[in-house]
């Protein structure tokens, strides 16, 4: 079983910055993909970017410039640095852990709020 523990939500001004991090444990399976989902109020949760195992990253278009997934496997965390934030990014982020031993594993969510 996969455990996910996020931090580094918060309240930021238009324009600033933040750093979210989440680190799995429990039964990690080498080939896997680590990511960054995202759900604003009376919204559906929507993709914010995927990190595989190898490196390869995706990303919403809506975020492409101004945020970058990272990972460190040796520690099995992935960050995602958020820059330039605005308050339509203001949501609850949840972190992502797939392989295709466990399916899909969510983390318990962090909030993030952008003040305008």
């Amino acid at each position: 079983q996969v455990h996910l523990v996020e931090s580094g939500g918060g309240l930021v001004q238009a324009g600033g910055s933040l750093r979210l991090s989440c680190a799995a444990s429990g039964g990690i399976f080498g080939i896997n993909v680590m990511g960054w989902y995202r759900q604003a109020p009376g919204q559906q949760r929507e993709l914010v970017a995927t990190i595989q195992s190898v490196g390869s990253t995706n990303a919403a278009d809506s975020v492409k410039g101004r945020f970058t997934i990272s990972r460190d496997n040796d520690k099995n965390t992935v960050y995602l640095q958020m820059g330039s934030l605005k308050p339509e990014d203001t949501a609850v982020y949840y972190c992502n852990y797939r392989d295709r031993y466990v399916g899909n594993v969510w983390g318990q969510g962090t909030q993030v709020t952008v003040s305008s």
